[in-house]
């Protein structure tokens, strides 16, 4: 069972409290120290404090980030000893690097750690080489977290753009086959106009002859009546040929995406750095068309919003096959939409969710999770099992 979200944060903070302390006081006796220099009571606080900071690292990254800086400042300019003090500093700066904006993001941290730097050098006492090795493995440490935060942001980056550009790529080839199709059906309506107009157009012609010489002219009536049936019996030859051909055009046309291409998404969405898991079961008898396009689409769109805001998280779809609807649900415990991106922001991608669900009479609902990060619900109604096909 895996540990929500906030849960996590506070087994990390205290995790790294603990640690700072215990491995401080451990290695003090080495720097000829017995303890925390005078006082002791705040360089047990300032350890314990930049540890728990990070229970709120994923609300306010930048936020903790300055006060572990902070701390880490006045720490060594007090003449604390060296050791695993630094801890909760590179996991905040990592924590800022991966969920930030780029460059700005690195920008500001390593500025940061370049400050930081000259502090801790200028305050080291680098005659002992164990005092030095700390310093120098300190530096080292913060540059690390810097570059592995911003490599793991930029893998997530090009993951979603190239989602995004499968997507957009998929959308232009559906919109192209649709204008095929649409011209093809245009095609075959002028055709069954014509044929129809022309044989409606004979036969009208013959009948008026019929009345007019079944008095006069008698022989004549068995003339135009053959050919009132022959031109009838042409007319729905032709239109039952171009029937044919306007229904083979349609259900020969390639297969529209679906709950069946699922696994590709979440492929895609595993290599942008999601811990994706998909719970399904098994259909009771085949989805219509639009629900199986629309479920599909939902599942696609949340999983684009996971990679682009949620940050590196767990996602779990959730597929129920019910007797008179299906219901499709993706959790995230993650931070979440960044702001102006909810279902109260500008952005498309959950508009354009909750239209597809009401164009088939059904409901859509995305917000916060009850346990953190951002879960997508959606019900749509399944054809009742006698329906005529569309």
């Amino acid at each position: 069972m895996t540990l929500p979200v906030w849960a996590q944060d506070t087994v990390l903070a205290l995790f790294v409290a603990y640690f700072q302390i215990a491995g401080t006081r451990r290695v003090a006796p080495s720097q000829e120290v017995a303890q925390l220099a005078h006082p002791a009571e705040l360089g047990y606080l300032l350890l314990a404090v930049a540890g728990m900071a990070l229970l709120l690292r994923r609300r306010w990254p930048l936020a903790v980030f300055f006060t572990t800086a902070a701390i880490s400042l006045v720490y060594y300019v007090a003449g604390y000893p060296d050791g695993p003090g630094w801890i909760a500093l590179f996991v905040a700066a990592y924590t800022v690097t991966a969920r930030g904006d780029g460059q700005r993001s690195v920008q500001i941290v390593g500025g940061t750690i370049l400050l930081l730097t000259l502090v801790w050098l200028l305050t080291a006492d680098l005659t002992p080489i164990d005092t030095a090795g700390w310093v120098f493995f300190r530096i080292g440490t913060a540059i690390m977290a810097v570059v592995l935060g911003d490599m793991l942001r930029a893998r997530r980056v090009v993951a979603a753009e190239a989602l995004e550009r499968a997507e957009r790529a998929e959308r232009t080839r559906e919109e192209e086959a649709r204008r095929r199709v649409d011209a093809e059906r245009l095609r075959i309506a002028r055709e069954v106009h014509d044929t129809v107009a022309h044989a409606i157009a004979v036969i009208n012609v013959q009948a008026g002859v019929t009345a007019h010489v079944l008095d006069r002219r008698p022989e004549r009536v068995r003339e135009t009546l053959v050919t009132i049936e022959q031109t009838s019996a042409r007319a729905l030859s032709d239109l039952r040929a171009t029937l044919g051909v306007l229904r083979e055009a349609s259900s020969g046309s390639a297969p529209a995406p679906g709950l069946a291409q699922v696994d590709e998404l979440v492929g895609l969405a595993r290599e942008a750095g999601l811990d994706v898991k998909v719970e399904a079961g098994a259909p009771p008898r085949e989805l219509p068309g639009g629900v199986d396009r629309a479920a599909y689409r939902i599942v696609q769109e949340s999983l684009t919003n996971a990679i682009r805001h949620a940050g590196p998280a767990r996602v779990t779809v959730s597929i129920r096959y019910g007797p008179s609807d299906l219901e499709v649900r993706v959790d995230d415990d993650g931070r979440g939409p960044c702001e102006g991106a909810g279902p109260a922001g500008g952005g498309r991608g959950i508009v354009g969710m909750r239209e597809r669900a009401a164009l088939l009479s059904g409901e859509l609902a995305a917000g916060p999770g009850p346990d953190g990060g951002f879960q997508v619900w959606a019900r749509l109604p399944l054809e009742p099992e006698g329906a005529a096909p569309g």
